[in-house]
């Protein structure tokens, strides 16, 4: 039986990897959450595969004991505060990440853990000098604190990797949307406006880019590089390379409601927004071996989701 730790199991992408691996009968899954931005109520029904600690993984004391008195084979360490208005504003908060990331690296190495994966970000990119942002031939251009803690979760993995031989693997994830994304997030957020004919406010005009990544897609992608063993000790990129219009997402949202909702627009973010964003996710298709969902179908499938479109409905 393999022991896989999610941290941060309690969100949008951390639900569906744990549902994802409880597929396989020889998991089993310990997830740990604060629940400060997850619900419980996204995560599967209760079973005897799988088990939830409520655990803030920036304070050492429940981390080390959650760690030590279990012999995890694998660490998903997806903990982490979120959202670009959100971390704007919590920007202390969004630091003490580097300790929870310290904690779960040194733990790991001391417990036996064989790879942690470890959820960076497109934000490390930053503003883009080129597009498509490879791996490893794009320039990180971070300024912002998520982004820069990210890129320095980077660098601790691979330094644990070069002193204490700890295997790892970095997800670069781009934009990721689903039926369990928070509502603050811009596919969610534009789609409970548009299903409650509200306006749906857009920052600038709008004409800001961005590609994205039905969770599935996502979550495919990371297990396979898990069951078959690969991305070791290098990084990935995740999401989708359609770029996309964040006023035309707007339209199609609308559209696809058949919404009175009109589009507002809202001054631009001082930081944190790039114009443009757009993976090269060669790696990503060689490994998935499929085409990804296109936005419009992702879309579809939320749409579809009863318990989705009531959560939306006020």
């Amino acid at each position: 039986m393999r022991k896989i730790l999610v941290t941060g199991g309690a969100g949008n992408i951390g639900s569906a990897l744990v549902k994802k691996l409880l597929q396989n009968q020889q998991n089993f899954i310990v997830v740990a959450d604060n629940l400060s931005t997850g619900l419980k109520n996204k995560l599967p029904p209760p079973s005897p595969k799988w088990k939830f600690i409520n655990c803030d993984i920036n304070k050492y004391k429940g981390i080390s004991e959650l760690m030590i008195s279990n012999n995890f084979e694998y660490v998903f360490h997806f903990a982490a505060l979120v959202g670009v208005a959100r971390t704007q504003e919590n920007p202390i908060q969004v630091l003490e990440d580097i300790d929870g990331i310290k904690y779960v690296l040194e733990l790991s190495k001391n417990t036996g853990v064989k790879r942690v994966f470890f959820s960076s970000s497109s934000e490390v990119y930053g503003e883009p000098v080129e597009l498509p942002q490879h791996e490893h031939t794009t320039p990180l251009n971070s300024r912002v604190p998520y982004a820069i803690v990210k890129n320095v979760g980077e660098a601790y993995l691979k330094s644990y990797k070069q002193e204490y031989n700890l295997d790892y693997t970095i997800f670069r994830f781009f934009n990721t949307y689903g039926v369990n994304q928070s509502p603050d997030f811009v596919v969610t957020r534009f789609i409970r406006s548009a299903l409650n004919n509200q306006d749906i406010t857009v920052y600038g005009d709008g004409s800001q880019t961005r590609t994205f990544c039905y969770v599935d897609d996502n979550i495919d992608s990371c297990v396979k590089i898990l069951d078959e063993n690969k991305v070791v000790n290098d990084i990935i990129n995740i999401g989708g390379d359609v770029v996309i219009k964040i006023i035309d997402l707007a339209i199609m949202i609308i559209e696809l409601t058949n919404s009175s909702s009109k589009i507002i627009n809202l001054p631009p973010l001082k930081d944190g927004d790039m114009t443009r964003r757009q993976p090269d996710n060669t790696k990503m298709l060689s490994i998935l071996g499929r085409d990804l969902l296109s936005v419009e179908e992702g879309i579809k499938l939320m749409l579809a989701d009863k318990n989705f479109v009531n959560s939306c409905v006020e």
